[in-house]
């Protein structure tokens, strides 16, 4: 675990989304990082497919950069 730095306004943002969603600020940063990561990982992937894979990763014990880089090989 870490301390990252952001920007006053990059933490109201963070703020709000987290009490909209029932998200402390620190769970909606790290689903903002996670939902980042892999539209940046798979860029033809849209909202509800990114979605979907957050939702498996957590059914198989929690996103890994690793094994998702394993299975992205494994489908090429």
């Amino acid at each position: 675990m870490g301390i990252v730095k952001i920007s006053d306004p990059m933490h109201e943002n963070l703020r709000v989304a987290g009490a909209a969603l029932s998200r402390s600020i620190n769970a909606q940063a790290e689903h903002w990082m996670r939902v980042g990561m892999l539209a940046e990982m798979y860029p033809d992937m849209d909202h509800r497919a990114i979605c979907q894979v957050l939702v498996q990763a957590e059914l198989d014990g929690g996103l890994d950069i690793h094994s998702l880089v394993a299975k992205a090989r494994m489908a090429a």
